[in-house]
């Protein structure tokens, strides 16, 4: 994915990433890090500064220092390499790191806004006859998938848009979970957790921007962690994708070794939360609705802001949905 900021590098000692264009405040970012540091999760580049200033009138974030981490490559690059070279040992380190980082997020307060009392009634209201009892809505979750899902059809033209038509039922079969309440904690996610935010650096890994996804403005911070990890699993089957068309990696082997590190990083992060007692961050059943979302919002992104991304996204489908039938 296309960067959207501009990040300097200073003496080798400090990254100063550039908000172009600012953010007005409240920005999320400058909270979660401080938390990150109080809640002890050090996987990430060490949080230095917050510049802010008044653009147009309102107090906006400009930009945010951040430790330089030496050697470090992010996972459009390294992942890339281990898809060709068909190793996905790397997988389990991922897993914990994201399992860390939500055990981290959880404990983050979430504040609701102040609202204004009542004012007392001069006298006591008149007793009115009950209301029609409203129709039920659906979940916000399903809500959002199901617009994804229609978005998506609508945007994808040409062949593409036509298998994607012929699978349409079978996808919104694949959503059918989110049609239930969410029972699993909602916590302060990171929002756009793929690959491509996860630094290989000289000592580890890193997870980076806490900025939360560019693409979806009113996605609400507090989710499930499935959607995170969701997000996470789709991006090494980008990542196949990539290596296919950019490596020349054979497509079973591509496939092969995307259901492999699917299967690390999950066995991996499972056994994390058990280990700190915290199974219950994680619903097993969202994760396929939330790929099925994710992969239609990377179909929407490649229709309207880079057209040549569609073919992985497409890909995946495409691996998932072998058969010749699509009924």
């Amino acid at each position: 994915m296309d960067q959207t900021n501009y990040s300097v590098v200073v003496a080798e000692k400090v990254v100063v990433k550039w908000l172009t264009p600012p953010v007005p405040l409240p920005h999320p970012t400058p909270e979660i890090l401080s938390h990150l540091v109080e809640a002890g999760f050090n996987d990430t580049a060490p949080p230095y500064a917050a510049l802010t200033g008044p653009v147009d009138g309102r107090e906006c974030l400009l930009a945010l220092a951040t430790g330089y981490l030496p050697e470090a490559r992010d996972g459009w690059e390294w992942c890339v390499d281990e898809a060709e070279a068909g190793e996905a040992a790397f997988a389990a380190d991922l897993g914990r790191l994201a399992a860390d980082l939500h055990l981290a997020l959880s404990t983050l307060p979430r504040t609701a806004p102040a609202t204004a009392p009542s004012p007392p009634s001069p006298e006591p209201p008149s007793p009115e006859p009950p209301s029609p009892k409203p129709a039920e809505l659906p979940p916000p979750a399903a809500v959002r998938a199901a617009g994804a899902l229609a978005e998506a059809l609508e945007l994808t033209g040409g062949e593409d848009g036509r298998w994607l038509a012929g699978r349409a039922d079978r996808l919104r079969h694949e959503l059918e979970p989110l049609d239930a309440p969410i029972a699993s904690p909602l916590i302060r996610i990171h929002g756009d957790l793929h690959v491509g935010q996860i630094l290989r650096w000289r000592d580890g890994y890193a997870v980076i921007d806490f900025d939360g996804n560019p693409t979806v403005t009113d996605a609400d911070p507090w989710q499930p962690a499935a959607r995170d990890v969701a997000q996470l699993t789709t991006s090494l089957e980008h990542v196949a994708q990539v290596a296919i068309k950019r490596r020349g990696t054979p497509p079973e082997r591509a496939a092969a070794w995307a259901e492999a590190a699917r299967a690390g990083l999950l066995a991996a992060y499972r056994a994390r939360l058990a280990a700190r007692g915290r199974p219950d961050l994680l619903d097993e059943g969202l994760i396929r609705p939330f790929e099925i979302e994710q992969e239609c919002r990377e179909l929407i992104y490649a229709a309207r802001h880079l057209p040549r991304w569609r073919y992985a996204p497409m890909g995946v489908l495409r691996t998932w949905y072998t058969e010749e039938n699509p009924s």
